[in-house]
């Protein structure tokens, strides 16, 4: 039995622990921020304990990365699953997830896109995520509109995260359902 002195260990949790802390910075300070220093002592561990889960930064990085592809594979499967017209469900909901994201989400992917020219790793991270996506869905979504679609639809989503451009130019709910329709 642990002590009120002695903290359990549990590996998932200071994993967890270390990629969230990861994720919020990228988030609040950019990409750039992202230290072995900044994430340990924000997740309140070692710098080893650090390394004992990720063998360099840029495993972290990695890992911070997959795992929000992850969540949107899971955002988009849900999505999917709900529509029932199989033709554009990919492109549907591909628009749907970039253009309704809540703060905490845009702010994460505003410097992971921001982090897609400067971090080769990260780039190649989305485009082979992008490329498995629309290898799966060719039967539904390899209409050239689709991919117009899906083009716009990062458009808007880039505009949008500077909040400036999004609150002065753009009228996320209807350039969404203008996408969506064009998909039918």
């Amino acid at each position: 039995m642990a002590s009120a002195y002695e903290r359990r260990k549990d590996p998932e949790a200071v994993r967890r622990a270390l990629l969230d802390c990861a994720a919020s910075i990228a988030a609040s300070e950019g990409l750039g921020a992202v230290t072995v220093a900044g994430v340990s002592l924000a997740a309140g561990v070692t710098k080893g304990a650090l390394f004992h889960h990720f063998a360099n930064k840029q495993a972290l990085v990695n890992a911070m990365v997959d795992g929000l592809m992850q969540e949107l594979d899971t955002a988009l499967d849900t999505l999917i699953a709900a529509d029932a017209v199989s033709r554009g469900s990919f492109t549907r909901a591909y628009v749907h997830a970039a253009l309704t994201m809540d703060d905490t989400t845009t702010r994460i992917w505003s410097a992971l896109i921001g982090a897609l020219s400067t971090e080769p790793q990260v780039a190649t991270q989305w485009h082979a995520w992008l490329a498995q996506r629309l290898r799966r869905h060719a039967d539904t979504d390899a209409d050239e509109i689709l991919a117009v679609v899906r083009l716009a639809a990062d458009g808007a989503w880039f505009t949008s995260l500077s909040a400036t451009a999004a609150a002065e130019v753009l009228d996320l709910p209807a350039i969404r359902a203008r996408l969506v329709a064009m998909t039918y």
